[in-house]
């Protein structure tokens, strides 16, 4: 009975040493496999929403990261379902491009509870809360706006009446270029936007919208320049202008934000005027900190700006070449 127990116990030790042995494999091995991050993106409604899409795909391949998908289609519902996923497969992080700025509370609080890191990307999220993301990775919408206006009342000498494309209703990038634009302009009373509406970042609805400014404007007579808040409308406007008779980029001045290919070849051809680059590239700084959290840092900034330049006719040329090669 007694050589029984200690057979007995010798077994229970070697049983526990191959479960510790096992966890540490497991542990070594994840470690080896990298992290595993859900990443929720708007959509693809533009050529700019695409490719900060492939971006961050492809910063996830170089650094070995399993990224899980989703997009939301524009659609808000799908995107707290897809986290709410991400939180039941026990993903190490969570970035997230909000469609609009509400109603996020509820979910991140999950994520929170399951102590999964959110870092917020691009859009912004009106949270009271600022404990339940660790980060925002964006662009300076208002100055992005403010560049815009800057440029259109240095190039008319502030006598200018604009119509407006915004982006959609609720979005952070509308709300804030809207009011980078409209600050600088209060500036100079010759100025004046005229006519705005929503075309929801889409090429289609840019051309739609922008139809009936040019109908209800005496075919556009009235209108010194084209404000859209994406280069995305501002090129479905080029179209709509063209077939009204008029030459975008002289009849109608075009200014607009993101630094597509596409802009850049409407601005060589001299169908546009200018726009402010938004940087596609927010994978990176992103991923840092997601990395940096799970290896135990706390204390991140609450913003992490990616600001890009103001580009004109006479570089558009070669950016066009620079950004289309090898693709």
């Amino acid at each position: 009975m007694k050589m029984f127990r200690v057979l007995s116990f010798i077994g229970v030790a070697l049983s526990a040493l191959l479960v510790l042995t096992a966890c540490g494999n497991k542990s070594e091995q994840q470690a080896n496999d990298g992290l595993t991050i859900g990443f929720s993106q708007v959509g693809s409604e533009s050529g700019w929403r695409t490719s900060f899409s492939q971006s961050v795909k492809a910063e996830a391949e170089k650094r070995g990261i399993n990224l899980k998908f989703s997009d939301a289609q524009q659609k808000q519902e799908n995107q707290i379902k897809a986290i709410r996923s991400f939180i039941a497969q026990g993903v190490d992080g969570i970035v997230v491009a909000p469609v609009v700025e509400t109603g996020w509370k509820p979910v991140l609080r999950e994520a929170k509870r399951a102590n999964i890191p959110v870092v917020i990307v691009d859009r912004n999220m009106a949270l009271d809360d600022d404990t339940l993301y660790v980060t925002r990775v964006a662009s300076d919408f208002v100055e992005e706006g403010r560049k815009a206006a800057n440029w259109l009342m240095e190039e008319t000498n502030g006598n200018c009446a604009i119509v407006e494309l915004q982006g959609t209703i609720g979005a952070t990038a509308a709300i804030d270029r809207m009011k980078g634009f409209g600050e600088v302009i209060a500036d100079h009373p010759n100025a004046k936007i005229i006519r705005s509406q929503t075309a929801d970042f889409t090429r289609s609805k840019g051309k739609e919208v922008m139809e009936t400014f040019l109908k209800a404007e005496k075919g556009g007579g009235n209108i010194c320049a084209l404000w859209a808040h994406n280069d995305e409308m501002a090129i479905g406007a080029i179209l709509a202008i063209k077939e009204a008779g008029l030459k975008p980029g002289i009849d109608i001045l075009v200014v607009s934000v993101d630094a597509v290919p596409d802009i850049f070849k409407a601005m060589a051809e001299g169908e546009a005027n200018a726009t402010v680059e938004l940087s596609p590239h927010m994978g990176g700084p992103a991923f840092d900190v997601i990395e940096q959290y799970v290896a135990g840092k706390r204390d991140f900034p609450k913003l992490i700006p990616t600001n890009g330049g103001l580009f004109l006719q006479d570089t558009a040329a070669a950016e066009y070449k620079l950004r289309t090669v090898n693709k």
